[in-house]
């Protein structure tokens, strides 16, 4: 049986796109809020990233089974990548949740397995679909913290304060041979190919699935959740210094419009969940959360056995005494039976049932990189350099919208500096970007074949 398509996942266009979405959302409930884009970018014809995301709307869920983000970047010919990827996006939420006799966890592990086994099977019974393969990144919300399961090069970040770090490790060529040569991505030597990844759902019957955290969970804790698409054009600093100064809708469309204006060569999809109040979350802020289960023998989970064992003596010794004496060997193997039956019933109703309050001890070795995105006059250089390239393009082409209100936001960030105010700054250089990247969708709804437009930005 298939998985369920989320209405919240994402849908793909045909045709030839010049930055048109394909899914755009916003919601907002209960100490958090989030939004995503995913969108085609400059050079593909379609969109081969899928995301779903699956918001805890009652009490009872988030306790249960959280809050659940997924990212996935399709590859394969044809339309395998899409399908792939959407496979990914439908299947993974879907079973999750479905999975409610394991831990959350156990059941996050378990649905990126079964995915993977979808995708694959579904490979391996079509020639049109043989090799097909997608990445893959979770993050599950919970009581106790966040939880990544990754299989990829798409990755998932935190913002905390103006520490941007990076909780997945890019299961990619370069970063192995950076990994197995003790040294940094930059200095793997140039000729090795960045978009050749290690490890993918699909290809395989069996895949290894990363796990990391829990992250405790604190008030203004940011996440984000991306495909190559954005992290290839842009720098991790940039994108935690737009992460970290913008409004979760804003963040993301302001992410996919940069990745667009430098180049847009592959989909882009972006979400951003931020963690406004823990409190309404169902936890209070904590340095150290609780994040193991109690010892099995402690006295929690000794009471309910006690009882049940208190039950099946009470049958045991009691009913043969209320019989007469020649009844009481039959009355007390019934009252064995009956006693342990009701002891056992007692004990399966007290049990502690498997919640996102209690989760394994910390997973992985994250994070694997870390940025400092405080705005300042260095760290919004390259944003202010991008505005200014775009500006001097406006006496280039017959352009079809009116770039007053560029020149307008650019005004207000230089007065935003000038003051030594740098979030503005940005606020301000990110509404001009939003600005001509809308009115490029509006004037150009198909390029021709697989080019892009060129905005004379490397």
């Amino acid at each position: 049986m298939g998985c369920p398509q989320n209405s919240l996942n994402s849908r793909h266009d045909q045709g030839p796109r010049v930055s048109q979405e394909s899914v755009k959302l916003s919601k907002a409930v209960g100490g958090l809020r989030c939004a995503a884009v995913s969108d085609v970018g400059m050079r593909r014809a379609n969109n081969q990233d899928s995301l779903a995301v699956a918001i805890a709307e009652e009490e009872a869920l988030w306790s249960s089974r959280g809050h659940l983000f997924v990212v996935a970047d399709g590859m394969g010919a044809h339309a395998a990548g899409e399908l792939a990827s959407q496979i990914a996006a439908d299947c993974i939420p879907h079973t999750y949740h479905k999975r409610r006799d394991l831990a959350p966890c156990e059941a996050l592990l378990a649905a990126v397995h079964d995915a993977n086994a979808r995708i694959n099977t579904k490979g391996q019974n079509s020639v049109d679909f043989h090799g097909m393969g997608t990445t893959c990144s979770c993050l599950a919300l919970l009581p106790g913290g966040a939880v990544a399961a990754h299989v990829g090069d798409s990755r998932v970040y935190r913002l905390r304060g103006d520490a941007f770090e990076q909780i997945t490790f890019d299961h990619s060529l370069v970063w192995e041979m950076a990994v197995a040569g003790q040294a940094n991505e930059e200095d793997v030597p140039a000729y090795v190919p960045k978009n050749v990844i290690t490890r993918s759902l699909g290809p395989n019957g069996v895949v290894k699935v990363d796990l990391e955290g829990p992250f405790a969970l604190q008030t203004g804790d940011r996440f984000l959740l991306c495909s190559d698409g954005l992290t290839g054009p842009l720098s991790s600093q940039l994108i935690g210094l737009i992460v970290g100064a913008l409004p979760t809708d804003d963040a993301t469309q302001t992410l996919v419009d940069l990745a667009n204006l430098l180049g847009g060569p592959d989909n882009i999809t972006v979400i951003v969940a931020e963690v406004y109040d823990t409190r309404e979350l169902g936890q209070h802020d904590a340095s150290n959360p609780e994040c193991d289960p109690p010892p099995a023998n402690s006295s929690a989970d000794q009471l309910p056995l006690l009882s049940a064992l208190g039950v099946g003596l009470i049958g045991v010794v009691g009913c043969p005494l209320l019989w007469g004496v020649e009844h009481r060997v039959a009355a007390g193997a019934l009252a064995v039976v009956t006693g342990l039956a009701a002891g056992l019933l007692m004990y399966a109703r007290n049990k502690p049932s498997v919640t996102g309050a209690s989760l394994p001890s910390p997973q992985g070795k994250a994070p694997y990189r870390r940025y400092e995105t405080a705005p300042g006059p260095e760290s919004i250089k390259p944003l202010v350099e991008i505005v200014r390239q775009l500006e001097d393009l406006e006496g280039q082409r017959d352009w079809q919208f009116d770039w007053n209100e560029i020149h307008a936001e650019r005004e207000s960030a230089r007065n935003a500096i000038a003051k030594k105010d740098f979030r503005g700054a940005i606020v301000a250089y990110s509404r001009a970007v939003r600005i001509l990247m809308q009115a490029v969708r509006d004037s150009t709804p198909e390029p021709p074949s697989d080019s892009s437009i060129n905005l004379g930005v490397d």
